[in-house]
């Protein structure tokens, strides 16, 4: 087991890039977004799609505390209609009201990463186990998809809260729920600004860098698979 978690009494993790990855690539431009915005989304620049998906995600954030599929669904209908007007990709309204709900509720849009199911199972034995995720009411699907779900005994989602990593909220929400003191939790997460938000409320933060744009210079201690917490030092 990885030494800084041996005097730990809770281990929370992030959920998207520390136990699954987007089979798309990218946790917005589903397949079925891809798939149907074909050569038009391919002959505009990185710049169009960048400025045009930072407006989308500002719109959507703007009211970010909902609490189920349904009220998703409808979120990303606007969210993907908005996309289609800025980017110019002519979606009809039946194209932009399937491609959201495909983001919802086709849990084929994530995978998780080699190894989480047993180290969860492995570290259950020894810790409570919770996450801690910026996310939409679909993530209790995901996680029962992803196999993980009977191990986090503790959950804080940002939709449920209504406010993002790294505020202070979200990290005393998880601590409310675990009852346990903050210097007996760890957070696992491929943010340094997130982990510095925990850090700041005493929980004990830890970079995954499973995604290679999360590997960046930091003192926090880092991993770079989940099996490293369970491997033999």
């Amino acid at each position: 087991m990885l030494p800084l978690l041996r005097d730990k009494k809770v281990i929370f993790f992030d959920v998207g890039y520390t136990l699954d990855y987007p089979a798309s690539g990218d946790w917005m431009l589903t397949r079925a977004f891809l798939d149907r915005a074909g050569e038009k989304l391919r002959l505009r620049s990185g710049g169009q799609i960048r400025e045009a998906m930072e407006a989308g995600l500002r719109d959507l954030l703007r009211c970010h505390r909902l609490t189920t599929v349904e009220e998703e669904i409808r979120q990303f209908t606007g969210f993907y209609r908005a996309l289609s007007d800025r980017l110019a990709l002519g979606f009809a309204p039946e194209d932009v009201a399937r491609i959201a709900r495909d983001r919802a509720l086709n849990m084929e849009n994530y995978i998780p990463y080699p190894g989480v199911v047993q180290v969860l199972e492995t570290l259950s034995r020894t810790h409570r186990l919770g996450v801690i995720s910026d996310t939409w009411p679909s993530i209790l699907p995901q996680l029962e998809h992803l196999g993980v779900s009977r191990y986090l005994k503790y959950r804080t989602f940002s939709c449920f809260v209504g406010a993002l990593k790294p505020d202070p909220r979200i990290f005393e929400d998880a601590l409310r729920q675990c009852g346990a003191a903050p210097e007996e939790t760890v957070f696992i997460d491929d943010s340094a600004r997130n982990l510095e938000g925990a850090a700041a409320l005493g929980i004990t933060p830890l970079l995954i860098a499973a995604n290679p744009a999360a590997d960046v210079e930091t003192s926090f201690v880092k991993i770079r698979d989940l099996r490293e917490l369970t491997a033999d030092p």
